[in-house]
């Protein structure tokens, strides 16, 4: 059964319609400024959690007596 050109040309601007919607989610979820966004956003709220807070700052304390007394002797 052959189908009506008409019908044809309809489906075919329809799927045109959707695949550029679809490129345009695309679009805006592969965003460079809001993938870096969202990973700054990710490291803040880890740096944020007081298991990782503090044990990050001891180190960081350690590191500098360590530099100081280094240099000291």
């Amino acid at each position: 059964m052959a189908r009506d050109p008409e019908t044809i040309e309809r489906e075919i601007e329809q799927a045109r319609s959707a695949l550029v919607a679809t490129l345009d989610q695309l679009g805006t979820k592969a965003n460079p400024q809001k993938l870096a966004d969202a990973a700054k956003d990710g490291v803040r709220a880890k740096l944020d959690d007081p298991k990782i807070k503090y044990p990050l700052i001891g180190f960081g304390a350690l590191v500098v007596v360590l530099l100081v007394r280094k240099l000291f002797r």
